[in-house]
């Protein structure tokens, strides 16, 4: 995220930008990946010794008032755990597997289009979408379906017996 428009963003909220602040942004951006608090923590610890947990939380909690990052449950695969991304993104959906807990970003037209459907629909503006898909990724599906098998084979020759009066 640029620090200019974080910066401004923030005090827009009355709210200053101060180096740890930056510092947290700055790596949900880098990441690539969806992080959660502790992550967060151990990563910015690395940089910045000084600093706590407290602070990291605080500093969530903070950004994501200043409606500088979106906290996300992703479909709660964690648990209860949240995980941070910024809101700079272009409007996306997050695709999350149900075995395995890997998220894929999708991004494109289909969500645009839906978006101008529930505005036309219902009269609404519409200002923040969260869209959360879950499903099987292809390696799941594959593990899901020979465990299925597995299962058919395992109770065939039981079915058997039954089904000739054993």
């Amino acid at each position: 995220m640029k620090p200019d428009t974080s910066s401004q963003t923030l005090r827009n909220r009355g709210i200053r930008l101060t180096r740890q602040r930056q510092l947290l942004l700055d790596l949900i951006e880098a990441s690539g990946e969806h992080l959660d608090a502790e992550a967060l923590y151990n990563l910015a610890h690395q940089r910045d010794p000084k600093l706590n947990r407290v602070t990291v939380y605080r500093t969530l909690k903070l950004l994501k008032e200043g409606g500088m990052v979106d906290e996300l449950d992703l479909m709660h695969q964690a648990g209860e755990q949240h995980f941070y991304e910024t809101r700079r993104k272009q409007e996306h959906a997050h695709v999350i597997c149900l075995g395995c807990g890997k998220v894929e970003e999708f991004f494109g037209e289909p969500l645009q289009r839906l978006r101008r459907q529930i505005e036309t629909h219902f009269g609404f503006e519409i200002i923040l979408a969260r869209t959360e898909v879950g499903g099987y990724c292809s390696h799941c599906q594959s593990l899901r379906k020979r465990e299925l098998e597995e299962a058919a084979a395992a109770t065939a020759p039981a079915a058997a017996k039954l089904r000739a009066g054993h």
